[in-house]
């Protein structure tokens, strides 16, 4: 008899941990970050947060902002939860390496929290992926640590591994986008801010 072979979680033990990480998150850290680059995206444009969790506080900041939400998020918890908080908003249970994006392009990608927590060649494919759904003149947002570092999360015990500034900056030069600035917020985040030139 064949021996089944337990497929890998993509959620990185967040499907685990979902509970405990919904009620532990501080929503007050991120959100004043996010809202001021929102404010580069048009009125009401689509925004697709890649690991979007619960949807708290992130996606809820862009939804206050007026914007067109979509969700990717690998744990079917939190995928759960940030559907019951946005029943208009399309939401995927999937790895942001599966997705297929919704087969559309967005004015903004948001992936606050989720880059370190995947494997270099991961990380790479999904920032790729995420300039390859932006739209003509679309923003990328992401979080990862400045220095490359690689660090045991508190909670899941597992593996977060930043590459550093200078590779995330020759990756995203690479696939075509333009590295517009760096910001640090409140909980000591380190942001990665991108653009599609392509008119």
């Amino acid at each position: 008899m064949a021996t089944l072979i337990p497929s890998p979680d993509k959620s990185n033990g967040y499907e685990e941990f979902a509970e405990h990480i919904m009620h532990a998150r501080n929503v007050r850290i991120g959100p004043r970050t996010v809202k001021e680059w929102s404010k580069s995206l048009p009125l009401r444009s689509a925004v697709l947060d890649l690991g979007c969790g619960s949807g708290m506080p992130i996606s809820q900041a862009l939804v206050e902002e007026g914007f067109q939400l979509y969700g990717v998020d690998a744990s079917q918890k939190m995928i759960r939860a940030f559907r019951d908080r946005f029943p208009s908003a399309p939401a995927e249970h999937a790895a942001a390496e599966d997705s297929a994006f919704f087969n559309r392009r967005f004015d903004g990608v948001v992936a606050w929290g989720l880059i370190f927590l995947l494997p270099e060649d991961l990380q790479r494919i999904v920032l790729t992926r995420a300039a390859k759904a932006l739209a003509p003149r679309g923003q990328l947002l992401f979080t990862s640590p400045e220095k490359p570092v690689t660090w045991s999360d508190s909670i899941t015990g597992r593996e977060s591994r930043s590459l550093g500034a200078p590779v995330y900056h020759d990756l995203l030069l690479s696939v075509g986008l333009g590295v517009t600035g760096h910001t640090v917020d409140e909980g000591e985040n380190y942001y990665y801010f991108a653009v599609n030139p392509a008119s």
